[in-house]
């Protein structure tokens, strides 16, 4: 087994597109197949399928040629489970390969043509350090000709701390950018993921030519098929459910039919789904809650629990589904004019969660689809009925298909399309320990102990933002609150030295 500190002998520079340093547990015929020279390497703390520890490893830094690190971890990090079949072991590997592949043929093509390459910035293009406005202007007037929040006025040198929190707020939005796809740092052979696609290669061409025939001609039929025979059987299933007597036979049926359907609608969309922790699922009388980045988190969490649906009710499609399911199961569903009324929709989940035979009710607190890089605000009012609450995180890898719905800028159908002709749909879901709201806790408190939890698991940013910023201006208390904190700054310095 070749060491870290120096690269194997015997293996010299060859004309494939990459060497790969592949953990010893992986199959070496993934490489081979990838058209790649292997080379075993023992990585002590692996980034699973990323670059970044191929540069973190020492044995890398004297070899000029580029390099793919592969393991034998699962998409999210932990050991990939045996039931996933192939993709969770070879086809997934020799994809990422071919996905490597690509964007490396990509950035020699350019380095070649002198032509700039967009990279995206992961962690945002300005280092941001976690100071509070009173240190920041405190810094200010200490380098000025002022002392240091002497005076309780205003000084002209404060303005400096605004106009650069205002120029950063410009140059690198963190609300903004949260309700866009997420970048990625590699090619996934998809033409709408890729923002230097150009001709580079009769190889690289014939490659992304045979992913669009794949795609269209053979993934997206079949998928069609799929997600028509699984809403078909779901509607009239639950129809048929709705008309048998209220009981245990019927509750049965429900369940194993709203599974079933939920199932194949999954397959439609060629999901990998990995869940952890199964025996911290949802109960009876109980509220999950997830963070939103698509509207097929429901199919997601559905295909492994059977939940009690919250939302309002809708027309075409939609509204058929809707108006049939809730025959078999107890779902929650609004009219229009009754979503704005906050106390009957209190009213409603309070006398569902109180009965402890009724399924455990779902819900997204954001209220709207985040690009699955963050979670932000949870509204409040799903937090504040007592119930217990069973958080859950999802997390999707965007290097076969982009899950998040940007609804701004693609309908419903169009968002669908691009699902199912993507490659697949890889995520992870946690279930995290129920949380209950501690006798000193407010329900916004709790909100934001349960969200940051999800974060925290989810591996996501975790912001105070609202998600209704998406369609809504910032409203006049958030600018009331920074003036009357910077006016607190100045007059409570002041008080405090009056009193002294």
């Amino acid at each position: 087994m070749p060491s870290q500190q120096s690269p194997p002998v015997g293996l010299s520079p060859s004309s494939r597109p990459c060497t790969i340093l592949i953990s010893s547990q992986v199959p070496q015929q993934t490489a081979v197949l990838a058209g790649c020279r292997c080379v075993l390497v023992d990585f002590p703390s692996p980034s699973p399928f990323s670059r970044q520890c191929c540069a973190e490893n020492p044995s890398s830094s004297s070899w000029n040629e580029p390099y793919l690190c592969l393991h034998s971890q699962g998409l999210g990090g932990e050991e990939a489970p045996e039931d996933e079949g192939s993709w969770g072991g070879l086809e997934v590997l020799l994809t990422l390969c071919l996905f490597q592949w690509a964007t490396l043929r990509i950035e020699r093509g350019a380095k070649e043509k002198n032509h700039p390459l967009y990279k995206p910035y992961v962690n945002g293009i300005i280092a941001k350090e976690p100071t509070s406005l009173e240190e920041e202007i405190k810094e200010i007037r200490r380098s000025g000709s002022s002392k240091a929040l002497d005076t309780p006025e205003f000084e002209l040198s404060d303005i400096f701390y605004f106009c650069r929190k205002g120029i950063e707020t410009i140059m690198d939005d963190e609300v903004t950018k949260r309700f866009s796809a997420e970048e990625l740092e590699s090619w996934n052979l998809l033409s709408r993921t890729n923002y230097n696609f150009q001709y580079i290669s009769l190889r690289l061409t014939v490659l992304w030519g045979l992913g669009v025939l794949i795609r269209y001609c053979f993934l997206l039929p079949l998928r069609i098929a799929l997600a028509f025979t699984g809403i078909s059987l779901l509607v009239v299933g639950t129809t048929v459910v709705g008309y048998l007597p209220s009981g245990r036979w019927k509750e049965f049926l429900s369940k194993h039919i709203h599974l079933m359907c939920y199932r194949i609608c999954v397959r439609a969309l060629t999901a990998i789904i990995t869940y952890h922790d199964q025996e911290n699922r949802p109960r009876n009388g109980g509220i999950c809650v997830a963070n939103h980045t698509s509207p097929i988190d429901v199919i997601i969490l559905a295909s492994d629990g059977y939940y009690a649906m919250v939302g309002q009710i809708h027309g075409g499609l939609m509204g058929v589904i809707q108006r049939a399911v809730v025959k078999a199961c107890p779902h929650v569903w609004f009219e229009r004019s009754e979503v704005k009324d906050r106390h009957l929709v209190a009213k409603r989940l309070t006398e569902h969660v109180q009965d402890k035979s009724k399924l455990p009710i779902l819900i997204f607190p954001e209220g709207t689809c985040i690009n699955n890089t963050s979670v932000m605000m949870f509204k409040k009012g799903s937090f504040a009925i007592g119930a217990t609450v069973y958080p859950v995180a999802i997390k999707y890898d965007p290097q076969f298909g982009e899950a998040f719905w940007n609804s701004s800028k693609y309908g419903m159908v169009t968002y669908l399309l691009r699902m199912m002709t993507s490659w697949a749909i890889v995520c992870s879901v946690w279930y995290l320990p129920p949380m209950t709201r501690q006798p000193e806790e407010d329900a916004v408190q709790f909100a934001n102990r349960v969200k940051s939890a999800i974060a925290r698991q989810g591996g996501l940013v975790d912001l105070l933002w609202d998600g209704g910023l998406k369609r809504e201006k910032v409203k006049d208390t958030f600018k009331e609150e920074q003036q009357k904190l910077y006016s607190k700054t100045i007059v409570g310095n002041h008080e405090d030295r009056s009193r002294s």
